[in-house]
């Protein structure tokens, strides 16, 4: 773990350092704006037409391209992590103690399904925080709360690896219909796929809330942040009721 954190950091530092260089040989000029459409250098420093920071920021603006950004760099950073440290990456620390309970059945579940563990992980910690047994007003079951018609026939819909089984198919199969898309997979999981070809305004408020909990929660895991002010606001919106339940239901 401390071996992945290390990593992070010099990657940061890498990028940060990346950075400063390209501004440092870059000038944004406002006397192209009109028309000009090339890079004009002089001795050392390229004069870039104003239209295009202007376009890269309504790209980036994109939280769907952000997710992508992410996914990648995540599986970069994870296979250069287990090369060094020769394990898995363990769970962020700030998931609530219910969920890091499931540690070692949810890193086995992400296998299972070729899933990142941290994914599961903040699936897990919106959907019950690690209460294995809690049952929603729309019926929805267990650690993942999965609908009935996600199981087969005699299913015991709350035995917890049934309960993974089930949840951790959708969820895979939510990042095939979107890509692999973080965001967009976390909305399909809690509002159906139909979410995916709509605008976000037209999602409900609850998949809309899920969305910006899930990526924050998410993102912050994948930083190997130690804290996460997006988990905080979650436990303050009502995540912590859920989580006490959770942790008197396991004995903690």
């Amino acid at each position: 773990m401390k071996k992945g954190r290390k990593l992070r950091r010099v990657l940061a530092r890498w990028a940060a350092g990346l950075r400063l260089d390209v501004m440092r040989g870059l000038r944004f000029s406002r006397g192209q704006m009109r028309g000009g459409a090339r890079l004009i250098k002089r001795g050392d420093v390229y004069y870039v037409p104003l239209w295009l920071p202007i376009a890269l920021a309504a790209l980036l603006a994109s939280s769907f391209f952000w997710d992508d950004i992410a996914w990648l760099a995540k599986r970069g950073i994870d296979g250069a992590a287990a090369l060094l440290g020769g394990h898995e990456e363990e769970l962020a620390e700030f998931f609530a103690p219910p969920v890091r309970h499931w540690a070692a059945d949810i890193a086995r579940w992400a296998r299972q399904h070729e899933l990142d563990q941290q994914l599961l992980a903040t699936v897990m910690q919106i959907e019950s925080c690690g209460h294995p047994t809690v049952i929603s007003q729309a019926g929805a079951q267990g650690l993942f709360q999965v609908m009935p018609f996600h199981f087969g026939a005699g299913e015991d819909m709350l035995d917890p690896e049934t309960n993974a089984r089930r949840g951790g198919a959708f969820l895979k199969y939510c990042q095939g219909a979107t890509g692999g898309v973080i965001g967009l997979s976390l909305a399909c999981y809690n509002g159906g796929p139909s979410v995916i070809s709509l605008p976000r305004e037209r999602w409900s408020k609850e998949t809309q809330a899920y969305y910006r909990w899930g990526l924050g929660i998410y993102s912050d895991a994948l930083a190997g942040k130690a804290q996460s002010e997006t988990m905080d606001q979650w436990l303050l919106a009502g995540g912590q009721r859920l989580c006490d339940s959770a942790w008197n239901e396991l004995g903690g």
